[in-house]
């Protein structure tokens, strides 16, 4: 259930992949899955540990040496030098943070020149209707703090030396799910709506009969918006980061 088209994004076997915001690492799981290396960064304790667990049990199965690893760190003072990584994710981060704009510069900086980057955000049209039925969407702690309009995602990026090449759209069956929990309560996942719903979303996340309804449905109702981009301007190539 990847929100970034890894494909799309370039990765190829042998690249290094920085997963900035990664949660419990399922975009690092299925980077290491298609032979490349991964570093995760996230500040949730609980998530990484699960992060961790996932990529060292893909490591220990792949035929190759791959490395993966993760760290506790955030966007805007991440632990690596200019130009380490091949390709770069931060996936559903920049809703979260008050400066997007030094988070963008901040991940240019670590992708080499020629590099890929994938970012992600909510769409607009999700935002405002859970807004609509819940300002808890936004006031909880760790919430969303604005709704973004692409083009100024695309402007930060732009500044930062990323050339937008495209845009793509994920996570429609995800939409509904969420507006159901804003009506029913943010904080009640246990309510019947919220369960039958997350044990779909569950169940199609395995099946490739609803992933291709999933992938249909994204023209028009979904969840994230992804802007694919290549890192232009200059800078010095660095060593591979340890994992």
């Amino acid at each position: 259930m990847l929100t970034v088209d890894l494909a799309r994004l370039g990765l190829e076997r042998g690249d290094w992949l920085l997963d900035a915001g990664c949660g419990g690492g399922r975009h690092c799981f299925g980077a290491l899955d298609r032979g490349a290396h991964t570093v995760g960064l996230d500040l949730d304790v609980p998530s990484l540990r699960i992060a961790r667990a996932g990529i060292h049990e893909r490591r220990g199965r792949a035929e190759e040496k791959l490395h993966g690893g993760v760290l506790r760190g955030d966007v805007f003072r991440l632990p690596f030098p200019d130009g380490a990584f091949d390709r770069a994710i931060c996936s559903e981060v920049m809703e979260h943070v008050h400066d997007y704009g030094a988070a963008a510069r901040e991940l240019a900086r670590v992708v080499r020149p020629g590099g890929t980057l994938g970012v992600t955000i909510p769409t607009a049209i999700t935002e405002w209707l859970y807004l609509a039925a819940t300002r808890l969407y936004f006031e909880s702690p760790g919430g969303h703090i604005r709704v973004f309009r692409p083009r100024d995602l695309a402007l930060a990026l732009a500044r930062a030396g990323v050339r937008v090449d495209g845009v793509g759209f994920a996570h429609s069956f995800h939409s509904p799910y969420w507006g159901v929990r804003a009506l029913v309560g943010l904080d009640d996942e246990q309510a019947p709506p919220t369960r039958a719903l997350r044990a779909f979303l569950v169940k199609a996340a395995f099946s490739k009969t609803w992933s291709r309804i999933e992938h249909m449905l994204d023209l028009v109702w979904p969840k994230s918006l992804v802007l694919y981009g290549t890192r232009v301007a200059t800078g010095r190539l660095a060593e591979r980061p340890c994992a």
